[in-house]
């Protein structure tokens, strides 16, 4: 990168809670955040912010109407402006993602036209993937350009990508980026169940469900979680950054199966290779990965670690053991806590592996990868 870009500010809600106190926190100790729904374990966000979502929606007769996909998107994306001393004047661009967009309302709608063969007033406005970035630009009152999109569970990253291209184009100067997710509806869980991937109820006995990173699990285990996570960009070195992302990559590979990556995961060999640039692939201390507690994927991006990195590997650590995979949303959650261990300068470690010993933390680079093949590396300095 010619400079660096900065994070100056950052906002979330997700199982681990609403504020960086309560995350860290959450962070800290090794039990997960799972719960049996319908028998089916998910990761909900947190009660607290439950109740602030809700108040939220109640607070304007237009959002209603929405999908919580929306609602967390507007309300994160509050704090992160209010935490960025942002205003509406300054016509900031906003990227915000999603795997899934407004998947519950979508499927109440659809029950609605299968028993009635009609549909409700507010079907496609309130359903539609853009609606997610352009209520979050009508909330906060800006004029800046405002775009929503899907490339599955890499999403928030490639909205990080979009917002990092303004910006070094000049056609932009600050840019709000994130995803939301609010997949916990019996379809979608159905959907990864088809696929064979999602934990088994009867794991239940397990201090930890998801054995995400584990390469030596014999089931696969991901548990579905819901999240919103938004980062405030600014170009340059900002006095008041809390992180600057000094790389980043993206690749795709060829399809060999809709829903798989190649067994050495070439995807993240180029993404993390281009992330890398000119910087000693020694000089990483962390990689937060992708794995989503699959045996194949989970397996497919540490061999493209080992060929990248040979035998100079980082410690390698990952949030899904204990927040699920919010599918979107999940690469800026993982931002964030790559975020939360450079400022204090500890690693979160995941209880079921061994954990490498770090004097200091200074490079982190972050992995994310959606059905397909498309890969993003983001490599964040203190």
């Amino acid at each position: 990168m010619k400079q660096p870009i900065s994070i100056t500010a950052m906002s979330s809600i997700s199982p681990l809670g609403k504020t960086p106190e309560d995350i860290w926190n959450n962070y800290k100790n090794e039990h997960h955040f799972f719960s049996k729904n319908d028998n089916n374990w998910v990761a909900k966000i947190a009660s607290e912010a439950k109740i602030e979502i809700e108040n939220l929606r109640q607070s304007n007769p237009k959002y209603k109407a929405l999908d919580d996909s929306v609602i967390f998107a507007i309300y994160t994306s509050r704090q992160a402006i209010k935490n960025a001393n942002w205003n509406a004047s300054d016509n900031f661009g906003i990227n915000i993602g999603s795997s899934r967009g407004a998947t519950k309302l979508f499927e109440d709608y659809h029950k609605h036209f299968i028993q009635n063969n009609k549909t409700e007033i507010l079907t496609s406005p309130t359903t539609t993937l853009g609606n997610i970035s352009s209520w979050v630009a009508h909330d906060l009152q800006t004029k800046g350009p405002e775009i929503s999109h899907s490339i599955t569970c890499s999403t928030a990253l490639h909205a990080m990508l979009n917002g990092i291209a303004w910006i070094n184009s000049g056609m932009c100067h600050k840019f709000l980026v994130g995803g939301s997710e609010a997949p916990l509806t019996a379809f979608t869980i159905a959907q990864m169940q088809a696929l064979k991937i999602y934990c088994h109820s009867e794991r239940s006995k397990e201090p930890h469900p998801c054995q995400a990173l584990n390469l030596n699990k014999t089931q696969n285990t991901m548990i579905l979680g819901e999240g919103a996570a938004m980062v405030c960009l600014e170009s340059g070195k900002q006095n008041n950054a809390i992180a600057k992302i000094i790389g980043y990559g993206y690749a795709t590979e060829t399809l060999e199966h809709n829903a798989s990556l190649s067994t050495n995961a070439l995807c993240f060999q180029r993404s993390m290779s281009m992330a890398l640039g000119n910087l000693n692939p020694k000089d990483v201390d962390v990689i937060i990965t992708h794995t989503p507690g699959t045996i194949k994927g989970d397996q497919a991006e540490i061999n493209a670690i080992h060929t990248v990195f040979e035998k100079d590997i980082p410690a390698l650590t990952n949030n899904k053991w204990k927040i699920g995979h919010s599918l979107g949303a999940s690469g800026i959650l993982s931002i964030e806590m790559a975020i939360l261990m450079l400022q204090h300068q500890e690693l979160i470690p995941v209880p079921y592996l061994d954990t490498k010993h770090l004097k200091k933390i200074d490079n982190i680079l972050v992995n994310a990868v959606g059905f397909g093949g498309n890969a993003v590396s983001i490599l964040l300095s203190k």
